[in-house]
């Protein structure tokens, strides 16, 4: 039987020498590329799925499907407009290569001395780029364990369950826009979906504050006890950023937590910072790297005004973990901060990204996508089969393609689901989709480094193409 070894120096040259080739050959094809494969799940599970794990190794030859993996995944062009995701900064991702390498288990600073205080540098940095300096945190897999994170704190700052179990009726109150790791959340915590009171949203899809006012006094009156208020700094259909500086106001008079979403847009206040007002003033944050700064996934950030809070919620350590040391420094520990105590290095991508390419270039880069996202608008805008659905606040644009016939509310909703699919199978450009009010919207997201006015340009002409074949 053999054992597991390590290659030899050689040998691992030649492999990670193989993987630069193929990846580097990979980025320089990458506009030719189709945006979606031409593939289908059959195809996939013939090529991937069919072989049974062999019992001996294959060496070298290993590597040699790995042209497959490539042909048969999604190209993140710059006509990429699906989602809210960044493109995958390519010397981010050459820090990947070398974070598994070191291996570190970010658990504290004993564990990992670089590691804890790359990553620990990079929050602060990441705090201070959108105008919370004085902000702590951590690194996460992405929004949705941050946004768990942040209600945990929520829960046990306002209702302290963890050590005797959650008092029935303590309410949340987040946007009917809200993303939908707030349902998750609310149910893993124990406060209950039932109690996650969805706020209506105004014309714009922001947050009516005098809804949410409502909301709480209501709920107060029946004796139910509030934890938290989210606000939502760039709704994931819209891109809407609820009204931060009045929603704080309500929360603080309620004695509330106010949570921001911002996964998708709080990392735009490094570019305009004005439309984010108040973004300072809550007691969380999520943000996503890995969508507006173009991080390779995946990337997520948790920020909070105090450590304690999180210490408060997550901290229960076993003695074989326990810091050996009083040092403010080499005392530190990622778990009494985290749901999570096993941790790869993901900071080691973000630091040397942000340090390669400037906070200038991501900034810029930042106003590219909002300057296009505005220039797409005005295409749709001049052409009389297509309409927005809602206004452009970010870098989201909702819109959709109405026949010049009198078409029933429910047969352009199934028109425009064809004509997405059209759009999609064609592979010049992906868009995504979302539910505005009861109505299919075509939506493109561009938080894309690669995209450029032309590949912009390409969104209303597909999009009319694929119209002339759905009837």
């Amino acid at each position: 039987m053999s054992v597991l070894a390590d290659p030899s120096s050689d040998e691992f040259r030649h492999v990670c020498s193989r993987l630069t080739e193929l990846a580097a050959e990979y980025l320089a094809s990458l506009d030719a590329r189709t945006v979606f494969p031409r593939t289908s799940g059959a195809v996939t599970e013939a090529l991937f799925a069919a072989t049974a794990a062999p019992e001996e190794g294959l060496g070298l030859s290993a590597l040699d499907e790995l042209p497959q993996v490539l042909a048969h995944s999604r190209a993140q062009n710059g006509r990429f407009f699906g989602y809210v995701l960044g493109s995958g900064d390519p010397i981010a991702a050459s820090a990947d290569l070398l974070a598994s390498v070191l291996n570190q288990n970010v658990t504290s600073w004993r564990s990992a001395p670089a590691a804890t205080t790359i990553e620990r540098t990079v929050v602060r940095w990441l705090a201070e780029a959108i105008g919370c300096a004085g902000f702590t945190g951590s690194l996460t897999g992405g929004g949705s364990t941050a946004n768990l994170m942040a209600l945990a704190m929520a829960r046990e700052a306002k209702l302290a369950a963890n050590k005797s179990g959650i008092r029935p009726g303590g309410g949340i109150y987040a946007s009917s826009e809200a993303h939908m790791s707030m349902g998750k959340a609310v149910a893993l915590l124990g406060v209950g979906r039932e109690n996650l009171r969805a706020i209506p949203v105004d014309a714009q899809f922001r947050m009516r504050v005098d809804a949410l006012e409502e909301a709480i006094v209501a709920d107060r009156r029946a004796g139910l006890t509030p934890i938290a208020v989210v606000a939502t700094a760039g709704t994931v259909s819209t891109g809407a950023v609820d009204p931060l500086a009045a929603i704080t106001d309500v929360a603080r008079r309620h004695d509330l937590w106010l949570h921001v979403d911002g996964a998708y847009g709080a990392l735009a206040a490094m570019a305009v910072p004005d439309a984010f007002t108040g973004l300072d003033q809550a007691d969380s944050i999520s943000l996503d790297p890995h969508k507006w700064l173009y991080q390779p996934l995946d990337c997520g950030c948790l920020l909070y005004r105090r450590a304690t809070d999180a210490r408060r919620a997550f901290s229960h350590t076993g003695e074989y973990a326990r810091a050996l040391t009083e040092d403010p420094i080499e005392g530190f520990t990622f778990f009494d901060e985290s749901i999570e105590l096993s941790r790869r290095f993901r900071a080691l991508r973000l630091w040397l990204s942000i340090r390669y390419h400037g906070l200038s270039a991501f900034r810029g880069s930042i106003l590219h996508d909002l300057a296009k996202a505005q220039r797409l608008a005005a295409a749709i805008a001049r052409e009389p089969s297509l309409e927005l659905l809602a206004p452009v606040e970010l870098s989201a644009v909702c819109f959709r393609h109405r026949p010049a016939d009198a078409t029933p509310e429910h047969q352009l909703n199934e028109h425009n689901r064809r004509l997405l699919q059209r759009v999609i199978d064609h592979g010049r450009v992906y868009l995504s989709n979302a539910l505005l009010d009861g109505r299919f919207a075509l939506r493109a997201c561009i938080t894309n480094h690669r995209a450029t006015d032309a590949d912009v340009d390409e969104v209303v002409p597909e999009v009319l193409l694929a119209a002339e074949h759905v009837p």
